[in-house]
């Protein structure tokens, strides 16, 4: 016998009614959301970045090839990093089908990692990928836009575009180790299987950005760090429907593992 709330067809036609009434307010409010992302300024880009790729050297110009939109994932793989990190790596599942329908909407999407260019095109034949993947080894770019710190917090340029809190996750962080104890076991889970220590994982962030270019132009639009990538993971919005939802309890994310270790 089930313990959840149970009920004739009738009940639940009328609460299915209730709720359809939230899920539309729901849309619509994200419809004004993605109106309201689209609005913001642009703000041209003064530095000439060039990233390392399969091909070689390209500037963010040459990486939107052709296309006038660029949609960045910054995935969290540092130089140190000996694997991906396994929640990064579960977004690259969700968005590596998408590409082609991206493309025919002119936007070409890539991810940037940190990690020399050599370890991150192995890891992605392991994982079977085919989006295409840019290091920024030798470059400020994922320090400039809020992705990387060299001693556990930001620096330059980053801080304004860290959202408060995640800016004072990582000072704290890096200033009082005892509050490591607290964290929830995924940070444990995930620094161990990149190979690194809470510091080295905490070294790195993830979070999504956009580009536009306009002839020889480019602009930079908008961005999104922590839970504001959670769009780009597929099967949260499945599993929000699902009748037991994310089942995570106190420790999200805590099941999760990459494609090919989890048993079955």
């Amino acid at each position: 016998m089930t313990k959840h709330k149970t009920g004739t067809r009738e009940e639940w036609l009328a609460a299915r009614r209730e709720l359809l009434a939230a899920e539309k307010e729901h849309t619509r409010a994200g419809d004004e959301l993605a109106r309201r992302r689209r609005e913001l300024p642009w703000v041209r880009l003064e530095k000439e970045y060039k990233l390392q790729t399969e091909h070689g050297p390209k500037t963010l110009r040459e990486l939107f090839a052709g296309r006038s939109q660029l949609l960045v994932y910054h995935f969290m793989f540092g130089p140190h990093y000996q694997g991906g990190c396994p929640t990064c790596s579960s977004t690259g599942d969700s968005v590596d089908g998408v590409l082609v329908h991206l493309e025919a909407c002119d936007a070409t999407m890539i991810f940037v990692s940190r990690a020399p260019i050599e370890k991150l095109l192995a890891y992605r034949k392991r994982m079977g990928w085919r989006f295409p993947w840019a290091s920024s080894y030798e470059s400020d770019f994922n320090f400039d836009y809020g992705l990387s710190a060299a001693d556990g917090t930001p620096r330059g340029p980053s801080e304004p575009l860290l959202e408060a809190n995640e800016l004072a996750v990582l000072k704290l962080l890096h200033e009082q180790p005892a509050i490591r104890q607290g964290m929830p076991s995924i940070v444990a889970n995930n620094s161990s299987a990149t190979g690194t220590s809470v510091d080295g994982y905490f070294s790195e962030g993830h979070g999504f950005s956009t580009f536009a270019r306009e002839g020889d132009a480019v602009y930079h639009c908008y961005s999104s760090y922590a839970r504001g990538t959670e769009f780009l993971m597929s099967y949260y919005g499945i599993l929000d429907r699902a009748p037991k939802g994310r089942d995570e309890g106190d420790q999200p994310m805590s099941w999760m593992r990459r494609h090919d270790e989890y048993q079955r």
